[in-house]
């Protein structure tokens, strides 16, 4: 599996980068909102904002990649971020800040889109669970570095902003001197998304119910945990070690996928999230040590679901497909990440914090319920009666 960095390193060292900045930005933003005696309800409004523009950036980076490129396209997106989250400093008014992040969300996604098409369609078949979960380990090593980082200035410093701006220009760099193989050209189809909805209904599902436990978790947690009296620093730590969990989980989960049923293990892992999620939202007020053990194993199992979706739903796919596929499914994830922490902050606004993970457990059940074992048919070639994906 380690061969495998050296042939994408410089698209995970991209990826470490860009999570790093995005990460800190959002735990930094919703520390502001608690401070400012705001968090439930602005705090799931800028998650639902930044997803939102995930969904829209899902049309806009598809478009973007035909026309110019995955390289050029992954460049043009980081120059539009570093100017939003400067943006920032102009003003606390809440509305600019929802457009701030709706405008990041478009720009992430167009990120997000080149990084995993490129991926999907550069990995081996055999290999592809083991590229993908080296992937989330980047993606989770970068996450955990932007909360940790909180602890610098007190975790609320315009600093922070500036810290932000900087991984995401120098995630740059590894991305425009790459030199390994890069993805095939794609021809601007058109898609037609409810026959993806019936093919990939349990990797779409996974991938949605992701988004809805990981916008929440972004968004909310960091309330969460404010409001047991962790200090910013503290936040950060408890943000950084659930992420670190699920960093630790990646490798395991990337040689059992390639072994055994994606299908099976989801199914598996949405019921551990159901046990490991009910200290948190039947506990008043847990212990330190209780919430942050509590918080490592929900991390150790939530941040398996959207790689096993992905790997799921590319099984079959042509390599034509790989960035449209990309696109419904991180369109999928951010409308369920838009979705997530707007229900959940009215619903800890009206019954207190451990709503979180009430929410968080009907979720998983609900996703228990729509995995079944039977293998979904990806595939968009031709066969007696098959009908394609584009037309």
């Amino acid at each position: 599996m380690f061969a495998l960095t050296k042939v994408f390193g410089p698209i995970y060292t991209a990826t470490l980068l860009m999570q790093l900045g995005s990460s800190l930005l959002m735990t930094y933003l919703a520390l502001r909102l608690d401070t400012a005696g705001a968090a439930e309800f602005w705090g799931g409004g800028l998650m639902a904002a930044n997803a939102l523009g995930m969904v829209v950036g899902g049309r806009v980076g598809y478009w973007l990649i035909g026309r110019v490129s995955h390289v050029r396209a992954f460049v043009a997106a980081a120059g539009v971020i570093v100017t939003a989250v400067l943006g920032h400093q102009f003003s606390d008014w809440l509305p600019l800040w929802l457009a701030l992040r709706f405008i990041v969300g478009v720009a992430m996604m167009c990120q997000m889109m080149v990084i995993e098409s490129w991926l999907n369609d550069c990995a081996p078949s055999d290999r592809r669970g083991g590229a993908l979960s080296l992937y989330m380990v980047a993606s989770y090593v970068g996450m955990m570095l932007g909360q940790l980082l909180l602890g610098l200035g007190h975790g609320l410093g315009a600093l922070v902003l500036s810290g932000v701006a900087i991984a995401f220009a120098i995630g740059i760099v590894p991305m425009a001197l790459h030199r390994g193989a890069e993805p095939s050209a794609i021809s601007q189809v058109r898609v037609q998304p409810m026959l993806y909805i019936r093919r990939l209904p349990q990797a779409l599902g996974t991938v949605f119910v992701s988004g809805l436990l990981n916008g929440c978790f972004y968004g909310l947690t960091p309330i969460f945990a404010a409001q047991l009296g962790f200090s910013p620093e503290e936040v950060g730590q408890f943000m950084a070690l659930s992420i670190a969990a699920g960093l630790i989980a990646q490798l395991p989960l990337g040689m059992l996928s390639d072994r055994y049923s994606r299908v099976a293990l989801i199914r598996v892992i949405s019921i551990l999230l159901c046990v490991a999620y009910l200290p948190l939202a039947v506990i008043d007020a847990p212990g330190e040590r209780w919430a942050m053990l509590a918080g490592a194993i929900i991390g150790f199992l939530q941040f398996c679901l959207y790689p096993l979706g992905v790997s799921h739903a590319n099984d079959n796919l042509e390599a034509e497909l790989r960035v449209a596929v990309a696109g419904v499914l991180l369109m999928a994830f951010g409308i369920g990440a838009a979705v997530g922490p707007l229900v959940a902050g009215t619903l800890m606004e009206r019954s207190g914090p451990q709503a979180l993970y009430l929410f968080s457990i009907g979720v998983t059940a609900l996703l228990t319920l729509l995995i079944r074992t039977r293998r979904e048919n990806c595939a968009s070639t031709a066969g007696p009666g098959r009908t394609s994906i584009t037309s």
